[in-house]
């Protein structure tokens, strides 16, 4: 199989180091691109759009031999929701991990609601005007709450500022093609970020064909990185066809 894994907001491919040689051992194909302007993409967030985001993905999924697996993890779940809507052809499922999951006509903050407070305080708005970056000291209490130290800390030197088109990003998707595409939600139960409150709202609106459950803070790619892997592969085999 061909899994692709998209990173969340600050977060770039790196966050997937521990988790893709697992399937790749399986002999699974696993590609995990940075998002433009994201990771170490270094193209300018003032030149990009959510557009850019999307279109870059819809051909990367259509240019595989063969319908493959697309997983995000928290803000990335608009992204492979509007992948699928462009290229479901090209999919054999998607899997959100405590990822967005936002109906047609939505945003980010209309699934989400206001954010906790001091999670809001650690947002602070970039020079450039278009992004932001988030406070490293609440990497740990937020993200990172089950995760060993030294990988938050790793997580923390390695976080790029977020652009606003992201959370401004309104989803336009269709029964038809976003909705032919059989979808997996991964939720996290001690997730301080997207509390599993949350989770569980997101996927009672738009329901999946299943849904697995991890006891870990929302990064369980550092936290959970073999529970991660194993509950990937076990959606990915099990997808409805």
């Amino acid at each position: 199989m061909i899994f692709i894994l998209v990173s969340g907001a600050w977060h770039g491919a790196w966050c997937w180091e521990l988790v893709a040689p697992q399937l790749a051992a399986l002999g699974h194909t696993v590609l995990t691109p940075d998002l433009p302007g994201m990771g170490s993409d270094r193209r300018s967030l003032a030149s990009l759009s959510f557009a850019d985001w999307t279109h870059d993905f819809a051909a990367l999924v259509r240019q595989q031999p063969e319908p493959c697996v697309l997983a995000g993890h928290s803000r990335a779940g608009i992204v492979i929701s509007q992948v699928a809507e462009m290229a479901p052809e090209a999919l054999r499922t998607t899997i959100y991990i405590a990822a967005i999951l936002a109906p047609d006509g939505h945003k980010m903050a209309d699934v989400l609601g206001p954010p906790d407070p001091e999670v809001r305080a650690g947002i602070t708005l970039c020079p450039d005007g278009v992004s932001t970056t988030f406070d490293t000291r609440l990497l740990r209490p937020f993200f990172y709450n089950t995760t060993p130290p030294h990988l938050a800390a790793r997580a923390a030197s390695l976080l790029t500022p977020e652009p606003l088109f992201a959370g401004a990003a309104e989803m336009r998707l269709s029964g038809v093609r976003f909705g032919r595409v059989p979808r997996a939600y991964v939720e996290c139960r001690q997730d301080q970020v997207v509390p599993v409150v949350k989770q569980r709202a997101m996927y009672d609106a738009l329901p999946c064909w299943r849904v697995e459950s991890l006891d870990t803070d929302h990064s369980p790619f550092y936290s959970a990185p073999s529970a991660l892997s194993a509950t990937l592969l076990n959606l990915a085999a099990d997808a409805p066809v």
